[in-house]
């Protein structure tokens, strides 16, 4: 059932977050609290903890129409739309949303870009075209739909932004095949990992808390409405820096074995997407774009901070459960293993 829980009201903008506990939105909902905003949070209410006490929440499911549908009611000034993944989500907020809010924000993701990646340095205006990988396809396909329904302006129907999002981390370690926290386990057990190609790609990684305060301004940008952005960090490293450094902020040596991406993808065929359609490819974004339209991005914090910041959340994470307690990542150490002869 759908209801509001907390009744504090802030002056400022009324914004609402779908999910707002996130690796990304998390610290945008700090931001907007920050920026003065009344800051509102749709979600079943399961994982809110260090969020302000400033928000306010709608709680439900967003899978469930009768749950989800009573937002419209609130008129909220921006919505900001983390949960949506497919043209038929997107479709449901068009239909419920069209003339009742002020903004929509929708998050896409900076994976939809062309693969394999062509240019240096990746603008907006490269086409959204990865063949490799549902889930980019399916964000394309919801930014045309969005496109398709009205042109976004100012004064449309339904004033829209969307945002492309990079590699974007909160708390977790940054990884290439999805192992997270057992990328940590395998380090301090003296185990080798798995490095796409020869490790040497660029990947661009983003602090939540560096991409927050440009994204909570662009809500409110006039330069916002109708046009796309992605927003990341300028800085990108090798994977073998970033799996290194990682391995120091663990106190340990790493042992890197650079397996081909094909050979990667013919073990495990569900790393399509995130390697063909990814992570295999250098990815660094000329951010020309957001900075007009919000002026700063902000510093971003040095690799050992970002490493370090990460590696201390995994420690916690791994003294309440072992990354091998799960099938999933039982099953996963045993293909590093294969993979890596160790």
């Amino acid at each position: 059932m759908f209801r509001a829980v907390a009744s504090f009201t802030l002056t400022g903008m009324k914004t609402l977050y779908v999910g707002g506990n996130g690796q990304i939105s998390f610290d945008c909902v700090h931001e907007s609290v920050r920026a003065g905003h009344e800051t509102w949070v749709f979600n079943r209410g399961r994982s809110n903890a260090g969020l302000p006490p400033e928000v306010q929440y709608l709680q439900g499911d967003f899978d469930l129409d009768e749950q989800y549908t009573p937002i419209a009611d609130e008129h909220f000034d921006v919505v900001c739309q983390f949960r949506v993944f497919t043209p038929a989500q997107l479709q449901r907020d068009l239909d419920l949303l069209t003339g009742r809010v002020g903004r929509y924000v929708f998050i896409s993701s900076a994976s939809a870009y062309r693969k394999p990646v062509e240019v240096q340095f990746i603008t907006e205006d490269v086409p959204l075209d990865n063949p490799h990988w549902a889930y980019s396809r399916d964000k394309a396909a919801c930014e045309q739909l969005l496109r398709d329904h009205t042109d976004g302006r100012a004064g449309s129907p339904l004033p829209w932004t969307i945002v492309r999002p990079s590699h974007t981390s909160r708390n977790m370690l940054i990884t290439a095949l999805g192992e997270h926290d057992l990328l940590a386990s395998r380090l301090l057990r003296g185990k080798p990992v798995v490095v796409p190609g020869d490790g040497t790609s660029l990947w661009t990684v983003t602090d939540s808390k560096q991409f927050a305060p440009p994204f909570v301004r662009l809500l409110t940008a006039d330069a916002a409405p109708g046009e796309a952005f992605h927003l990341t960090s300028d800085r990108a490293y090798a994977w073998r820096t970033l799996y290194h450094a990682t391995a120091r902020a663990l106190g340990v040596e790493a042992k890197l074995v650079g397996v081909p991406t094909d050979t990667l993808v013919a073990a495990n065929p569900l790393w399509e997407g995130p390697l063909w359609g990814d992570k295999a490819w250098s990815a660094q974004f000329d951010n020309t774009k957001i900075r007009a339209a919000v002026s700063d991005l902000g510093a971003p914090p040095s690799l050992e901070a970002f490493v370090g910041r990460r590696v201390a959340a995994a420690r916690e994470r791994m003294a309440r459960e072992d990354p091998l307690v799960t099938d999933r990542t039982a099953a996963l150490d045993r293909l590093f293993d294969r993979l890596t002869g160790g």
